[in-house]
């Protein structure tokens, strides 16, 4: 009895990278072999060496197609079987690895906006709709669009086993966020990658089309972020590691180094209005929403929990996200001898 995979991958289009997919039927029993595609159409090759090796590093079922089908998250290699430059996921590999003792978990909080054609859902033709506000976390016609898109997308990644935690409706119309984790580093990017390989599928079967742009309509209107929640067992168990994480993040010429590889567009989003801190300041604070990195109110109460860099873009790497933050406050606990 024949299946379909369906392989996804990460392209090499810069700035922001693409997903892209294509199926292979396998026989009944057998395991998503590496395969080949052309990588000079991908931005991963030149025209005249343009062989590139997908290896499968993550399966799940497909919940678009049912039955045996899967979907197949691949690593780009070169032919000589290492990674490809733009193989972001074998580096967080490598962090993951070396700082798995201290147990870093992540929940990131994927924000997208829909569009129909040119604009977005909820915003009428040639105008504008009332001011933001009451859309957060609404309900009925006048103030929710797209919620019918949103349920099938949740749908589909609780059929898939994703680790997806919650939903809800964001500031703009027409926005909207999924959460996933808590989870350990690999499989939380793992997971956010196929949940958004499954946003546009998802979406593309209602004509409507899912965007991470970080600024999506210019003006008064909030952006779209990827926060991303993190801790260790340390910070979990106690508030000191806490404080050291968030120090270690405003070290030096870290918050330089992390916010450039925070997406693209990072600086249409963070502002210092909207709910965000300046792209080129540093700040934490307890329950602050316009700091770079936020100590939930009860982390502060309990003595220990986790922070929200509330950085990231919406179209952020999460390889690169949670490898820099999991390097930078791993690194910086096991020197203060709290890890």
């Amino acid at each position: 009895m024949a299946f379909k995979a369906e392989y996804i991958w990460i392209d090499g289009t810069r700035p922001t990278a693409k997903l892209r997919s294509k199926t292979k039927i396998m026989q009944d029993g057998a395991e998503p072999p590496v395969w080949g595609f052309d990588g000079s159409s991908t931005g991963q090759a030149e025209g005249h060496a343009s062989d590139r090796v997908l290896k499968p590093v993550f399966t799940c079922p497909d919940p678009i197609r049912g039955g045996a089908d899967v979907l197949v998250l691949c690593e780009v290699l070169d032919i000589d079987m290492t990674p490809h430059e733009s193989n972001t996921r074998a580096e967080l590999a490598e962090v993951a690895a070396r700082f798995a003792g201290q147990e870093p978990v992540f929940g990131i909080e994927q924000e997208y906006t829909f569009f129909k054609g040119s604009r977005p859902l909820g915003f009428p033709e040639g105008g504008f709709p009332a001011a933001q506000g009451g859309y957060y976390c609404g309900v009925g016609a006048d103030e929710i669009f797209g919620r019918d898109v949103v349920e099938a997308h949740l749908d589909n990644c609780l059929r898939a086993g994703l680790g997806v935690s919650g939903i809800n409706a964001e500031v703009m119309p027409g926005q909207w966020e999924f959460q996933v984790g808590p989870l350990a580093p690999l499989e939380a990017a793992d997971h956010l990658w196929v949940a958004r390989w499954l946003l546009y599928r998802t979406a593309e079967d209602f004509g409507v089309s899912a965007t991470l742009d970080p600024k999506p309509v210019k003006g008064d209107w909030n952006g779209a972020g990827a926060h991303t929640n993190f801790s260790t067992r340390a910070m979990r168990e106690a508030y000191g590691p806490i404080i050291t994480a968030c120090e270690a993040l405003g070290e030096g010429s870290k918050p330089m180094d992390h916010v450039k590889q925070y997406g693209a567009g990072i600086d249409e989003r963070l502002t210092g209005l909207h709910e965000t801190a300046p792209w080129d300041e540093y700040s934490y604070g307890v329950s602050d929403r316009g700091a770079s990195v936020r100590i939930p109110w009860q982390v502060e109460r309990d003595g220990k929990g986790y922070i929200e860099d509330r950085r990231p873009n919406a179209n952020v790497d999460p390889y690169v996200v949670t490898r820099l933050i999991v390097d930078t406050c791993c690194t910086a606990l096991e020197k203060a001898g709290q890890a």
